[in-house]
């Protein structure tokens, strides 16, 4: 029998890049499935790891459903807030604490208490903050902006990330013991094209969700639409499959899919195999060498500036100027990212403010999460 996750509200969310289906039919699937709900019985923090699109929030509400926590599940993008505010909405601030604060306000921890805080694109957060982050964890307390009193708090805490955090460690962005204060139990999401059990489960039920909105009845997928969907690579995953799906439903004829109704990319998904992998990263990095040493025979100035500058531009451009996607390509932060973007002059406000709106949870969006 397929299990199925959703979103408790699923059928009125805005579109956005999150993953809103999980089924777990792919036997990789169904042993995190397992791992996920023995986790959920320990009071754990859990660091859950995938790429965007792949589900990993959906993974953290199953954990809190299944841990049979009284209070509520809170979810918090920490890439969506800059780095000023940050701190303060997760600890909370006292009237008067800084220019603005007319009034107390809570945390999310203390507004997630007796339930699950879920901290998605923990890497996002900066260095301060995390260091604030690790005394709550360590001491169960928070202290407000603007207070000198703890508060305790009663909270699971939730952690994904869609970047490496050990690599993270290593350039000196994120806090070694921070990292192993929130990995004490690791789930690893794979992406859709390692989960190929999973992704027509997982389109026939989006052709359900869109048909009945759509006003359609009976939507069949043909033979040739489901030999395209498994072989094609899924770069966007889960959020990905379902646009594709919508797109299909709208054009389709007589309640049949053909692939031609399907709005793929000419990409194949590749062949695990892990010698040729590895050959090609080390074929790779030899050529990266060769090159290397071309410019080092040719002494410019401030070479590393030069490749690091070029290095940046070069990935920003190939994401198409999206900020979540470059950092994750780059192994590295968003703040980090942003910083270099500010630096190399690649960050004009009117586009800053208009892109992120369109791809990334807002601030207001968030805050009117947690109402609800």
């Amino acid at each position: 029998m397929t299990r199925l996750l959703t979103f408790p509200d699923s059928q009125h969310q805005v579109l956005s890049i999150r993953a809103k289906a999980l089924v777990f039919d792919d036997p990789a699937s169904r042993a995190l499935l397992a791992q996920a709900e023995r986790v959920a019985a320990s009071d754990a923090t859990v660091l859950i790891i995938g790429e965007t699109g792949t589900g990993k929030e959906l993974i953290a509400r199953h954990i809190h459903n299944s841990s049979g926590r009284r209070g509520p599940f809170l979810a918090v993008n920490c890439g969506a807030f800059t780095e000023q505010l940050v701190e303060a909405e997760l600890f909370g601030h006292e009237a008067g604490a800084y220019t603005g604060a007319t009034s107390a306000r809570a945390g999310w921890f203390e507004a997630a208490a007796d339930g699950t805080l879920f901290l998605d694109e923990v890497g996002d957060l900066p260095l301060s903050v995390q260091v604030k982050l690790l005394r709550v964890l360590q001491e169960r307390q928070v202290v407000r902006i603007g207070s000198r009193k703890p508060i305790d708090v009663r909270v699971r805490l939730v952690a994904a990330t869609n970047v490496r955090l050990e690599q993270a460690v290593a350039a000196g962005h994120f806090r070694a013991d921070l990292y192993y204060r929130l990995s004490v139990a690791t789930l690893q999401l794979a992406p859709l094209a390692q989960r190929p059990g999973d992704i027509l489960a997982l389109a026939e039920h989006f052709i359900d969700v869109y048909s009945r909105r759509l006003g359609l009845a009976d939507v069949r997928l043909g033979a040739d639409a489901r030999e395209a969907l498994l072989a094609y690579a899924w770069p966007g995953n889960i959020r990905e499959l379902e646009n594709v799906i919508h797109y299909a439903l709208i054009i389709c004829r007589d309640g049949r899919v053909t692939r031609d109704d399907l709005q793929l990319h000419a990409v194949a998904r590749p062949q695990i195999a892990v010698p040729a992998a590895a050959t090609r990263t080390v074929d790779e990095e030899e050529v990266l060498e060769r090159v290397f040493e071309r410019l080092f025979d040719e002494a410019p100035q401030a070479l590393h500036a030069r490749v690091e500058s070029a290095l940046i531009r070069a990935a920003y451009r190939h994401c198409h100027h999206n900020q979540v996607h470059t950092a994750a390509l780059l192994g590295i932060t968003r703040n980090v990212l942003r910083t270099h973007l500010k630096r190399l002059d690649l960050l004009p406000m009117p586009a800053r403010v208009s892109h992120e709106v369109a791809h990334e949870p807002s601030h207001q969006d968030v805050r009117l999460h947690v109402a609800a």
